[in-house]
């Protein structure tokens, strides 16, 4: 090759290596520490209130580490808390929602005022009552939602009307409403108590109005749903209205072995299979 020819090749660019995300996204470390929710923290990041490192953050775009230094309002963030569950028992005629657009009462307006920032665990619909579970982590709160974990929901169902065996064998085999396939929801019957009846009933999805459309699918009408428990987390003697902590060493034992004590990631956390 001659000296114009080697002059005529551009030079070769040397290969970097792909550079690797560490920790995690900014938002999820502020959620982490009971500052704000992750979207909330989003938008704090976008509005510049957000700083690492001394450097003011522009995107939520950002990965960080236990050794960043993040301030937020010009105050580091508090160290991540430990991750707790609460069981409360949600009377009838309040929302689950954080906020309600019609301003009604929201389960999160009169929680005791020790409590940590706290998000629900699935939702109970405005007339149902029972088990729903609160924590302090969107990891855990995701976690015990998703539909691969399988957890088991168990309702005490009084419903209005004259029950079938073919009609619970329905709801049993799975049953379609306006193209929604519903899962399987296994119906039994208590007892009953004039013109209604007294269920067990046990699910394994969330879905809005899933047992009041489900019985009306079948010619029920439902006028109580109480939920009793969520995979081994159960009611119990919990009075409507009152909250009451998990113990650390019930959480561990639920939800797995290697659940993390004090501040660890709480997405260490493995399942154990739900009873």
């Amino acid at each position: 090759m001659t000296e114009q020819t080697r002059q005529d090749v551009p030079p070769r660019k040397k290969s970097r290596p792909a550079v690797k995300a560490k920790g995690a996204r900014i938002a999820k470390v502020i959620a982490a520490s009971g500052s704000a929710s992750r979207r909330e923290a989003e938008k704090m990041v976008e509005a510049g209130r957000v700083k690492v490192n001394g450097q003011v953050l522009s995107t939520p775009a950002f990965n960080v580490s236990d050794s960043d230094i993040i301030l937020l309002d010009g105050v580091p963030i508090p160290a991540k808390e430990p991750t707790r569950l609460w069981r409360y028992y949600k009377p009838t005629g309040i929302v689950s929602s954080t906020r309600d657009e019609r301003g009604r009462p929201t389960v999160f307006d009169n929680l005791p005022s020790d409590l940590p920032r706290v998000v629900s665990v699935g939702r109970l619909d405005l007339n149902s009552e029972g088990l729903l579970l609160l924590t302090n982590s969107g990891e855990l709160k995701r976690w015990l939602e998703l539909p691969s974990t399988g957890w088991l929901r168990k309702y005490r169902v009084r419903a209005k009307g004259n029950p079938t065996g073919a009609g619970l064998e329905r709801l049993r085999q799975g049953i379609v409403l306006d193209g929604e396939t519903f899962g399987s929801i296994k119906a039994t019957l208590d007892r009953r108590t004039g013109a209604n009846a007294w269920f067990t009933i046990g699910i394994r999805e969330g879905r809005n109005r899933e047992i009041r459309r489900a019985f009306e699918a079948i010619g029920l009408q439902v006028n109580r749903l109480i939920r009793v428990s969520y995979g081994q987390f159960r009611l119990g003697n919990l009075a409507p209205g009152k909250v009451e902590e998990v113990p650390k060493r019930v959480l561990r034992e639920c939800v797995g072995k290697s659940f993390p004590a004090g501040g660890q990631p709480s997405s260490d956390i493995q399942r154990s299979s739900p009873r």
